[in-house]
């Protein structure tokens, strides 16, 4: 029969207390942190993948809770680095170059952007009830923008309740709140090109779930369009569609936005905004928004008119656009066809 030996308890071994101590204590093995290299590398490919933290766990032999921690505080430091270069707050000259790229490309006027609200799906928030459920019966939270002509993100909004409808959504944005309060930097109004008429304010397109006012102009009513209001709707739509082209290629490049999040709350938000600026920074990078030959206009033109305040003028305003689109200044070739 085998005999355990027990070095300590043999006769004749003398120990010291010093020996036994280093019989038991080991020296602390520290493991080696997570470098800021593998925490972008982790990250982008969440964002580009939407693949699941555990599979990437598998991949990167890293704790689910650990990639959790690392996707949210990197995602929060790419925002806070990226937002100042590549989603400042839009000058008037912001304004005005977008203005001249939305004229040249979607041939629509006075016209600084188009806005839309885009829902990203998510699983069920914990004790959320049915805040975060839509109209498209799933759960949600909404990312509204405001784009350019060259699907680049202008404003962004996010964090939404997916409940509420566009058009609310935007109005207690700050973005909104700063465009129908006339507090948005945006230029002076000018004539229409090649007019003497009146000087009409620049416009943010949208669709018919906004609401028009002095700033923001949406389609005629499908009931009973005549020739005049059917090109109109054709030539903003044109113009409008850059912000659904501009969600076309976020959620193309980013899948996490493809398929439900399940994070928290906060940490979705963080996601989105990491996606919208890193979607700026890749066009800027690529080089792939529209070059313009023509230098930008005065920023500050001579023309100065009354900020539009009753439901009449606005309404007038916009037929003034529509009668600009069916003259022989403003008409293009094509529209005609498409209508």
């Amino acid at each position: 029969m085998r005999t355990r030996t027990n070095t300590l308890n043999t006769p004749g071994c003398q120990k010291t207390a010093s020996d036994i101590c280093c019989v038991w204590w080991k020296e602390p093995q520290h493991r080696k942190s997570i470098s800021p290299e593998e925490r972008l590398l982790v990250t982008l490919r969440f964002l580009a993948t939407g693949e699941t933290l555990r599979s990437l766990h598998f991949q990167f032999r890293i704790g689910v809770s650990t990639l959790s921690g690392i996707i949210a505080d990197t995602c929060r430091a790419l925002w806070d680095n990226l937002r100042e270069e590549f989603l400042p707050i839009p000058t008037r000259e912001i304004w005005l170059a977008n203005a001249q790229k939305f004229e040249q490309v979607c041939s629509f006027p006075n016209c600084i952007g188009a806005v839309d609200g885009k829902h990203i799906r998510i699983t069920k928030p914990s004790r959320s009830g049915s805040l975060f459920f839509n109209y498209k019966k799933y759960f949600s939270t909404v990312l509204m923008a405001i784009a350019g002509a060259d699907c680049r993100f202008l404003a962004v909004d996010i964090g939404a309740f997916g409940r509420a409808n566009d058009s609310r959504t935007f109005k207690e944005s700050d973005m909104g709140r700063r465009l129908y309060n006339n507090n948005f930097n945006f230029p002076h109004p000018r004539p229409l090109p090649n007019t003497d008429g009146p000087a009409l304010p620049f416009v943010v397109v949208g669709d018919e779930a906004f609401q028009m006012s002095g700033n923001q102009l949406k389609p005629y009513s499908s009931r009973g369009l005549d020739r005049t209001k059917t090109i109109f709707n054709y030539r903003l739509s044109r113009a409008r569609r850059t912000v659904e082209c501009a969600f076309g290629i976020l959620v193309s490049k980013w899948r996490i936005l493809g398929s439900a999040i399940n994070l928290k709350i906060e940490t979705v938000d963080e996601v989105v905004k990491a996606c919208v600026v890193l979607h700026n920074f890749i066009i800027d990078k690529e080089r792939v928004n529209v070059e313009l030959d023509e230098p930008i206009p005065n920023p500050l033109p001579d023309y100065q008119a009354h900020p539009l305040r009753t439901t009449l003028e606005i309404a007038h305003m916009r037929d003034q656009f529509a009668a600009y689109f069916v003259s022989d200044v403003g008409r293009v070739s094509w529209q005609d066809q498409m209508v």
